[in-house]
């Protein structure tokens, strides 16, 4: 942790320093908005041409590096990197080639008249994001992820730009073909070539006590990925007091999280081994108690992630289901026969992925324990709902937002999860990007 503190202030960086007392009242203040707003005209398609672009880009490997070793000549830094067994070489190749693409991309943009400001996560602030008309992000989905954590209302654009598809597919940026064509991206972009894709959010809400605690960073020891780590989370967030609390009829605290999660929040026990012990309501139905793993509430966007491989299916697991049905029925299935097993696995696996627009959560109950006898006492461990209530009969459990934040979330407390339209963030689909995805749900 002291790492990480020093590398924050290199170089007269700063932490970002964000208010998140304000951002909680107005995520709660914003619960009784649950329409669509209506489109402003500036942000129709074909009136949209922002005049300040803010440019998020990710701090390189190589970048990382420097950073930490402001006394090392690069000759010097060259063979510390070896010596820890990484390859300079590479380093530099994938910091040139994401440069790269970040100049690019700054160009562009100012070659259209368009001012712009490129900014590392340090200065990733709430000055600088209300300053722009739009973000664009130039790395991986791990920025982008960090860009969407800073935005907490449906008309700021988020527009992201993979800046080394050889190494990330980047699933949340635009297509890979864009990374080499960026001048045609943004030439369809100011030209109304495109339509907003409202990617659905996660509010959580908190009631019980010690809710306030700050919460834990998880990706800190991610040091060779430093993209994929909330560096700069808030002072604020880490030593927030109770301040006064709403509470809610039963006079217990009542607390909106400041932070909206873009794919998935899990709840469960810190320790894996440990049975999470869960009371769970859907749509606010009678609440069942449940024994399992842990629960993931995804949404359309996270179901390509998290979600998605924890319910796949793999090809041996379906020739094995396949051989099961031709035995107990006689039908003459090709079970053995790879391509067939193949494409039903595929098939089954892409019903796994939903919209990203879609209003509802996607839920799974891992490892879910079936105690009662009573079938009418279970769930099923994966379905839809707009709204979850979860409470804890847990020891040691967190309530973990994005794989980045993780709360605590022990006996007593509750969470309601839900879905709103005015949580939705905005970005882009460009005009004849083929589809690669058929939504099944």
């Amino acid at each position: 942790m002291n790492l990480l503190k020093n590398i924050v202030n290199l170089g007269g960086l700063r932490p970002r320093r964000t208010g998140i007392c304000a951002r909680e009242r107005s995520l709660y203040g914003s619960q009784r908005a649950m329409g669509t707003a209506t489109e402003p005209a500036h942000l129709e398609p074909a009136n949209f041409r922002p005049q300040k672009v803010l440019i998020l880009t990710k701090l390189s490997r190589y970048e990382f590096e420097k950073r930490r070793h402001p006394e090392l000549t690069e000759r010097q830094l060259e063979r510390c990197l070896r010596n820890r067994g990484s390859d300079y070489n590479m380093l530099l190749y994938h910091h040139y080639i994401h440069k790269g693409v970040e100049n690019t991309v700054n160009s562009v943009f100012r070659a259209a008249g368009i001012e712009t400001k490129v900014v590392y996560r340090f200065d990733y602030s709430d000055p600088n994001i209300e300053w722009a008309d739009a973000i664009v992000t130039t790395g991986g989905d791990g920025t982008f992820l960090l860009a969407a954590s800073g935005v907490l209302e449906r008309n700021i654009p988020l527009i992201g730009f993979n800046s080394d598809p050889m190494r990330s597919k980047g699933q949340l940026c635009l297509p890979q073909k864009y990374s080499v064509d960026v001048k045609e991206a943004i030439d369809k972009l100011l030209k109304g070539k495109f339509r907003w894709t409202f990617r659905s959010r996660i509010r959580v809400t908190l009631i019980g006590e010690n809710i306030f605690r700050p919460p834990v960073e998880l990706h800190d020891q991610q040091l060779l990925h430093p993209e994929y780590r909330y560096l700069d989370m808030d002072l604020q967030l880490r030593t927030l007091k109770e301040n006064t609390p709403a509470t809610d009829e039963s006079g217990l605290a009542r607390r909106v999280l400041p932070v909206l999660a873009l794919n998935e929040v899990f709840i469960g026990e810190c320790v894996s081994a440990r049975v999470s012990y869960l009371e769970l309501s859907f749509d606010h139905n009678k609440g069942i108690k449940q024994k399992c793993s842990g629960l993931i509430a995804s949404t359309g966007t996270g179901s390509t992630s998290w979600t998605y491989n924890v319910n796949k299916l793999t090809e041996q697991n379906m020739e094995e289901i396949l051989t099961i049905v031709k035995e107990e029925t006689g039908f003459p299935i090709r079970d053995t026969d790879p391509l067939f097993v193949q494409k039903i696995t595929n098939k089954f696996n892409e019903m796994l992925i939903t919209n990203p627009e879609e209003p509802r959560m996607v839920y799974t109950i891992r490892d879910q324990l079936v105690s009662s006898p009573m079938r009418s006492e279970c769930v099923k461990p994966r379905g839809f709902a707009r709204s979850i209530g979860v409470k804890s009969r847990c020891f040691d459990a967190s309530l973990v937002i994005d794989g980045g934040l993780s709360f605590p979330f022990n006996d007593g407390t509750r969470a309601l999860l839900e879905i709103h339209d005015v949580d939705a963030l905005r970005t882009v689909t460009l005009h004849e990007d083929p589809t690669e995805v058929s939504f099944k749900h």
